[in-house]
């Protein structure tokens, strides 16, 4: 097989994951695809690893992340040939990462050793992307497998551990599989898998017999008006009338930036939405961006508002009629993962003002710190992540607490158009639940707002791109998953003892 060919059937292999992620959850898929790319690996020099690395990435990230486009395309101001020029440059920095893990195996290893070494080597670099600069976790492999048999280790070993797993089973049937060692392939499929499917009728958290009833409104405000001034009043005052009906839930969560004024000009409103939830015994939590005009200092943040504790146990006697309000009051979350070019711009003052896309609106925030407070309302706690910080397990980790109730995700995905991004987002959150054992609230401007229950599932979901409120009773949960305890301590230590092992092996056979 020549060279050139191998590259196409690099590109093909890493372009086909797209279809193991949502909305097509092919989890399958994931292993053919890898194993195909290790079989080429394994036929190839050392010299040519990097280069097929690469152009799997390039095929992974090209059609994975190809909703970026839309948002480069249709709000960043740049011609076709640009966005499409500029989503082609993040997929080639992306394959760097996959095409180093290539490389470092081929170099280093033998084949016959490739199962046990390549799993801590891939998720080192992974863990690599998902940290330089402030990282791009994005399509990591475990994702893929939320509807798969291996979907019972999530809240064993967490998504960074089932991305071992399936580097391990692929590895293992492309080497073992041309060596003809059937047993041993089929061994290791076989235990993995029934294990998955087993521990998924364990549930680590279970149901306390209590819950919230709780409404997320989706506004479906279109992008293109969110930051125009002379929207703004009527943004809000739509978000206050979807509300009027539902008062007479627990808790209501707007979206992300659903309060398009800045926090000081928008106090007024905001006293007074404040007040009405607390009239109607109500805790509400809403996105809008904190503008200090003292620092000049910006913030995307989540606030509480209305009641704060259940029957005003802690409150003051007015508490029913008042809420808890003022400007820049502690009950907020500010978000830490800002989103490179959307959120903050590196180089700010070399490439400020290169191209339209480098001076969206809000596109100079300051980072929230990387552990804060729950959200209090109502009674209950929120652990909040706000857009992509969904994609961060640890950041999530940092911010559970003894007594945190939910999890609650924010966004705004109008960027993304009709494209699979806001399913990869939600598919996300569900590995977040199931990991972490405990429900998670999706609440976005135009989709996909959803109820997830603490074992991933999708309890209940809007379509995308209609204005309409979704309300459900949500279960609370006791009980902590491995995963919650342990994080990813034992995925590296394991996946390093079998690294330590090929480099012992390996030894071993330059000795003999």
């Amino acid at each position: 097989m020549s060279f050139s060919l191998k590259l196409f059937l690099a590109v093909l292999f890493g372009a086909m994951l797209t279809l193991a992620y949502a909305p097509f959850s092919l989890w399958f898929v994931t292993f053919l695809s890898v194993t195909g790319l290790i079989h080429l690996l394994s036929n190839s020099f050392p010299k040519q690893s990097f280069k097929l690395g690469f152009a799997f990435g390039l095929g992974w990230f090209g059609a994975g992340v190809s909703w970026v486009h839309v948002s480069i395309a249709d709000f960043g101001g740049i011609p076709l040939i640009g966005s499409i020029s500029l989503m082609l440059l993040l997929s080639a920095y992306l394959a760097l990462f996959p095409a180093l893990s290539c490389y470092l195996v081929n170099k280093y290893f033998t084949n016959k050793l490739w199962p046990i070494a390549l799993p801590f080597i891939w998720l080192a670099v992974e863990w690599l992307r998902s940290w330089f600069l402030t990282g791009f976790p994005w399509l990591s492999l475990g994702y893929s497998q939320i509807q798969g048999p291996l979907a019972g280790w999530f809240p064993v070993i967490g998504e960074f551990g089932v991305s071992g797993l399936t580097v391990l089973i692929s590895t293992a049937l492309a080497i073992w599989l041309a060596d003809k060692k059937w047993l041993p392939s089929i061994i290791v499929v076989t235990v993995l898998f029934v294990s998955g499917v087993a521990l998924n009728q364990y549930q680590w958290a279970k149901p306390s017999g209590e819950s919230a009833r709780i409404a997320m409104v989706q506004g479906n405000i279109e992008q293109a008006l969110r930051w125009t001034p002379e929207q703004d009043q009527p943004t809000m005052d739509k978000y206050k009338n979807m509300s009027a009906d539902h008062w007479n839930n627990d808790v209501i969560i707007w979206p992300e930036a659903a309060i398009p004024k800045l926090e000081p000009l928008a106090a007024d409103y905001i006293k007074q939405i404040d007040n009405l939830a607390a009239q109607t015994n109500t805790g509400l939590i809403t996105g809008i961006v904190n503008y200090n005009f003292e620092t000049q200092e910006a913030y995307n943040n989540l606030i509480g508002l209305g009641q704060k504790h259940q029957n005003d146990k802690d409150d003051d006697e007015d508490a029913n009629e008042h809420g808890h309000y003022y400007y820049f009051h502690a009950n907020r979350f500010a978000k830490h993962h800002l989103l490179p070019i959307g959120e903050f711009i590196p180089l700010e003052n070399w490439i400020r003002g290169l191209a339209p896309i480098f001076d969206l609106p809000m596109s100079s925030f300051s980072r929230g710190d990387y552990q804060q407070s729950n959200l209090k309302v109502k009674g209950y706690h929120f652990a909040p992540a706000i857009c992509f910080e969904i994609a961060f397990p640890k950041q999530i980790s940092a911010n559970l607490y003894f007594n945190t109730d939910f999890i609650i995700t924010v966004s705004n995905d109008a960027w993304f158009g009709g494209s699979h991004g806001p399913a990869q987002h939600l598919e996300i959150a569900q590995v977040r639940a199931k990991e972490f054992g405990l429900p998670v609230l999706r609440t976005t401007n135009n989709g996909i707002t959803a109820f997830i229950d603490h074992r991933g599932q999708i309890q209940s979901r809007l379509p995308q791109f209609e204005a309409a409120v979704l309300s459900d009773v949500v279960q609370q949960v006791k009980g902590y998953t491995p995963y919650r305890s342990f994080g990813d301590w034992p995925v590296w230590c394991l996946s390093l003892i079998m690294f330590c092992l090929a480099c012992w092996n390996k030894k071993q056979l330059k000795d003999s």
